[in-house]
């Protein structure tokens, strides 16, 4: 099963998604993108493995989701946060490269034999930026979340830490 869940920032999204995968049976194996370009970020990392429970398996990957999704099997994969995947893309590699491994990714989705729950922000509801690699990044996070939402059987919108569901099985997308 996917689980795409989505919401802004700082609205209880990874903390309904680690929920989530605390009520799993199976083993869980949590895959974090950031990366600690800065001080500020290095702090919320340390904050977050504090908080996960130590039984959980971690991998640090912020380029490569779809090898490791290719390799884990029965289990709950929490993946947390595409958005995070997608900056360290587009600050590092080109979109062209970024575009084949979302393709990559998407696949070992669709071919995976585990429950991943995915964890997004929703960015395009707030206003357009003014700098080119701000829209751009915009952009292609709409894209990438449409892409996602469109193959996952499950999408959660996550408001003040409220969970809505926006799609319980897999329905035909309006494009």
């Amino acid at each position: 099963m996917i689980h795409l869940v989505i919401g802004g920032a700082r609205s209880g999204k990874s903390n309904y998604a680690e929920k989530l995968a605390q009520k799993s049976s199976q083993p869980i194996t949590y895959i974090a993108t950031a990366t600690a370009g800065d001080d500020e970020m290095k702090k919320r990392i340390a904050y977050h493995q504090q908080d996960r429970p130590k039984e959980w398996m971690l991998i640090e990957e912020p380029f490569y989701l779809s090898d490791h999704i290719n390799l884990l099997k029965n289990q709950f994969v929490l993946i947390d946060c595409l958005t995070l995947w997608l900056s360290n893309w587009l600050c590092t590699y080109d979109v062209e490269a970024f575009a084949q491994e979302k393709d990559s990714f998407i696949n070992a989705l669709l071919n995976s034999k585990s429950s991943i729950t995915l964890v997004t922000n929703e960015v395009g509801s707030g206003i357009v930026p003014m700098g080119e690699l701000s829209r751009d990044f915009v952009d292609q996070a709409g894209w990438l979340n449409q892409a996602i939402a469109s193959v996952a059987d499950k999408v959660t919108l996550v408001v003040a830490g409220c969970p809505l569901s926006l799609k319980t099985q897999k329905q035909d997308q309006f494009i």
